[in-house]
């Protein structure tokens, strides 16, 4: 498959199961709002390091949010929910509550529910005070500017983690500016994070190491540098690879963020110095979820 005279390998992204759970930031004002969640959602690039994989989803405008005010929609993947539970309360304690003039929502629907407010709601040393609206539960916090307003529960689902595709270019600035034009229309859509600093990876891995009790390496088959001296992925026109990485509150998010990705990369395609798309697994082996990539984007 050829599109714009870029290559689409015949290979596929490979993508586990992981728990998710979407919140409502909001502030006085946008600008506090996204301050919020881009402090939360910081060092959240792999669970491999961080714990828990997170970003910001979209802004939403004072007619979207619980309380009319500017906010942000934040999307958090863990790989079980006692691990997403306890990185919520953690993040939401130390960089919402503390950040000035913010409330927290719960963004979705579910019978699977997570504590939030039912715990942060001791900070306030016996003076906190719930509320009950319709079926659910607030807290009212005092702090130094006010009241910190958090919701008592939030719910989590099930979702998809890891989908991914590789960019091949002739050299760097030509990788970046094609993953960064993806970067914009993928970030249009619903339902979607690219966690890694923004929104690029150019520390692909693979799965262990010469190293002793290191689980994760250096993707040397796609290490420009390493060309002949591994057994490489590159051609000699290859300057450098770039990855995507997404997660998706389904399959069907994941393969339209790829399919959305993919396409913003091929516009610009050979005449761009955009070599081939490829994609990272580990044989079929470990994730469930399989992006074909000539299938998404057929």
């Amino acid at each position: 498959m050829i599109i714009n005279g870029t290559e689409i390998e015949e290979t596929f992204a490979e993508a586990f199961g992981m728990s998710a759970t979407r919140i409502i930031i909001t502030a006085i004002d946008a600008k506090w709002a996204r301050i919020a969640g881009e402090t939360m959602t910081g060092f959240a690039t792999s669970v491999i390091g961080c714990g828990v994989e997170a970003g910001i989803e979209t802004e939403l405008s004072p007619e979207q949010t619980p309380d009319g005010r500017h906010g942000v929609s934040v999307l958090l993947f863990a790989m079980s929910g006692k691990a997403l539970a306890k990185q919520l309360e953690t993040r939401v304690g130390q960089c919402v509550l503390t950040c000035p003039t913010t409330a927290v929502f719960s963004g979705m629907q579910g019978e699977k529910q997570m504590p939030l407010g039912k715990n942060l709601r001791f900070f306030g040393d016996g003076y906190q005070i719930s509320k009950q609206i319709g079926a659910n539960r607030y807290w009212r916090v005092p702090v130094m500017d006010g009241e910190f307003l958090c919701e008592e529960r939030v719910a989590r689902t099930g979702a998809v983690g890891g989908g991914n595709f590789l960019v091949l270019a002739n050299h760097q600035q030509q990788a970046l500016t094609a993953c960064e034009k993806a970067i914009v229309e993928m970030r249009k859509l619903p339902n979607v994070i690219m966690p890694f600093p923004g929104g690029i990876v150019r520390s692909g891995s693979k799965v262990g190491s010469k190293y002793k009790g290191l689980m994760a390496s250096t993707n040397d088959a796609y290490c420009p540098t390493l060309r002949g001296l591994v057994n490489s992925n590159l051609d000699n026109d290859i300057g450098a690879v770039m990855e995507i990485v997404i997660n998706g509150l389904t399959d069907e998010d994941v393969r339209l963020a790829t399919r959305t990705g993919i396409s913003a990369v091929c516009e610009l395609g050979a005449a761009g110095g955009i070599k081939r798309i490829s994609a990272g697994n580990y044989g079929g082996k470990l994730g469930q979820f399989h992006f074909h990539l000539r299938e998404v984007m057929a």
